[in-house]
Parts: structure tokens; C-alpha cells; sequence
């Protein structure tokens, strides 16, 4: 077995180096987009979380879905109790690397909703997400 020796951050690193991997939060509650709205928000309230990552059948992350954009889509005069998550994803994205510095993906999220931003790394596993700091 080989050892791994942890080099200590220096304490003079400036935010501007730090990478999204440095302060990322975990990941949370993940979902296949063939979930109803309505399994997506007791799952959303079982796990006190405003926001789920959205994967796809190959466990790829797809984009991040907010409580909000959920109840709206559950309030509108077109909604059925079948309606699935994959139903009302737009596109994929937006994501960041964990290579991504803080500053980058900060600017980045400037004036976008919700105000996290998954992180996705090479294979499209998302193992974090990055919240904008209020």
C-alpha cells in the first residue's frame, strides 16, 4: 500500500485561486429525470433541501431543479399527476468544473437562478454544488 502524503493548504491562498472544489457543498439528493413533480417535491421536503440534481438514465447529471420551478410547474393549468422531470428540462447546464476557480464561477452565476450551480466533473457525475454567497 502506498501512502499519500496531504500537502497543507498555505494560509496565504488568495480567493482567486481557490478552485470550486475548495468549497463546494456535497452533492444532495440526486433523481432520475423519469421522477414525477410530484415524488421530486416529497423528496425535496423529506430531504429539507430547495433543490434537486437531475440525472439521466446513464447516472449523468443534467441540470439542477429548484422547489420553486417545481411548484410552478405544479400550479399551471397544464399540469397532469404524470408529468415527469425530464418533461420540463430545457437544455443541459449550466454546470462548473471543480477546477473552476471561485472567482470564474462566481462571475459565472452573477444574475442567474437559483443561485447554485452544479459541479460536474469528467465523467458527468456531479459530486458537489456550488451556492453564489448572498
Amino acid at each position: 500500500m502506498a501512502l499519500v502524503q496531504m500537502q497543507p493548504r498555505p494560509a496565504s491562498a488568495t480567493p482567486a485561486h481557490r478552485t470550486v472544489a475548495d468549497t463546494m457543498d456535497t452533492a444532495g439528493p440526486q433523481v432520475c429525470d423519469d421522477m414525477t413533480i410530484e415524488v421530486a417535491l416529497a423528496v425535496m421536503t423529506s430531504a429539507r433541501t430547495e433543490h434537486l440534481l437531475v440525472c439521466d438514465n446513464d447516472g449523468l447529471c443534467t441540470q439542477l431543479v429548484t422547489q420553486a420551478q417545481l411548484a410552478a410547474v405544479r400550479d399551471s393549468p397544464a399540469y397532469t399527476d404524470r408529468v415527469q422531470l425530464r418533461d420540463i428540462l430545457d437544455n443541459r447546464g449550466p454546470f462548473t468544473s471543480p477546477a473552476t476557480t471561485i472567482t470564474e464561477a462566481q462571475h459565472a452565476m452573477r444574475g442567474r437562478r437559483p443561485g447554485a450551480l452544479p459541479v460536474v466533473d469528467e465523467q458527468g457525475s456531479a459530486p458537489g454544488v456550488l451556492a453564489l454567497a448572498h
